[in-house]
C-alpha cells in the first residue's frame, strides 16, 4: 500500500466579509453548501483516503447536519468532523493531531474555494507523493501589484516572479507537524504564518509550485458567491460533449 493521502477542510472561520447570516462553509451555492461541494472535490479525485472537516464546536451539529443530508457521512471514504481553534492555524494544528497516521500526505483546503477542480487536487497530491515535502498550487499575477507605505507607493515588484497562491496546499505530513510544534513553541510571537506554506518555508522546508486553477478561487465577497453561481449555472446549461 502507498502513503495515504488525507484531506483537512478548514470550515470554522466566520466569513463575516460575505454577509451571511451563516459561517461561510454553510452559504449555499445553489443546492449544495460550499462546504458540501468541497468534500466532494476531495472525494471526486479518487486518491484522498480520508476527509477531515474542521468546524467550530457551536456549528458541529449543523456540520452533521449538513453531511448527513448529502449522504457524505456515508461515502466511500471516511469523512468527519474535529473541532477547530479561534485561528486558522489553531484548526490546522487540531486537524493534525487528530490524524491517526504517522506517515501521509495530508492536503489542507479552504471550502471556500468550493469549485477547485479534483484534478487540480490530485495534482498537488501526487507531487508529495513523489517526494515534495511542500507543495502549493500557483496562477500568474495578472494586475499590477504595488508595495505601499500608509498612503505612499514604495515599489513595484516585477509581476513576472509573483505567483497567487491557492488550495489545497499538499505536505508530507511528519514534516507540517514539526513545522507547526515549532511555530507554536517558538515562534507566534515575532512571526505570523499567512497560510501553512509559508509556516513550512520558514521552518526550511522547500516549497514546490504546481499549476493551480482559475475556478479554485475563494468566495469571500458577494461577489464572488455571485461569479461562483454563475459559473455552476453556464455548467448546468452548458451541453456537454458526445463521447468520441
Amino acid at each position: 500500500m502507498g502513503r495515504p493521502v488525507i484531506a483537512l477542510v478548514a470550515a470554522a472561520g466566520r466569513g463575516t466579509r460575505l454577509g451571511a447570516e451563516t459561517p461561510k462553509a454553510f452559504v449555499p451555492l445553489r443546492d449544495r453548501t460550499l462546504l458540501e461541494r468541497s468534500v466532494e472535490a476531495m472525494i471526486a479525485t479518487g486518491c484522498v483516503d480520508e476527509v477531515i472537516v474542521l468546524v467550530s464546536p457551536d456549528m458541529e451539529g449543523d456540520a452533521a447536519a449538513v453531511l448527513g443530508r448529502s449522504g457524505l457521512d456515508r461515502a466511500q471514504i471516511p469523512v468527519r468532523l474535529v473541532h477547530g481553534g479561534g485561528e486558522r492555524a489553531d484548526s490546522i494544528w487540531a486537524g493534525l493531531q487528530a490524524i491517526g497516521e504517522d506517515d501521509a500526505v495530508v492536503l489542507v483546503h479552504d471550502a471556500a474555494r468550493a469549485l477547485t477542480p479534483p484534478a487540480m487536487i490530485a495534482r498537488v497530491a501526487r507531487a508529495v507523493l513523489e517526494g515534495s515535502p511542500a507543495v502549493i498550487p500557483v496562477l500568474p499575477v495578472s494586475d499590477t501589484i504595488k508595495r505601499v507605505a500608509g498612503q505612499t507607493v514604495v515599489d513595484t515588484p516585477d509581476r513576472a516572479g509573483l505567483r497567487a497562491v491557492q488550495t489545497p496546499q499538499g505536505f508530507d505530513l511528519a514534516a507540517l507537524r514539526e513545522a507547526n510544534r515549532a511555530y507554536f513553541t517558538e515562534a507566534q510571537q515575532s512571526f505570523v504564518a499567512t497560510d501553512d506554506a509559508s509556516l513550512m518555508e520558514w521552518h526550511g522546508a522547500e516549497v514546490t509550485c504546481v499549476p493551480g486553477d482559475a475556478l479554485a478561487f475563494k468566495v469571500t465577497t458577494p461577489i464572488d458567491l455571485t461569479l461562483a453561481t454563475a459559473i455552476i449555472d453556464q455548467a448546468e446549461h452548458t451541453p456537454r460533449k458526445a463521447d468520441s
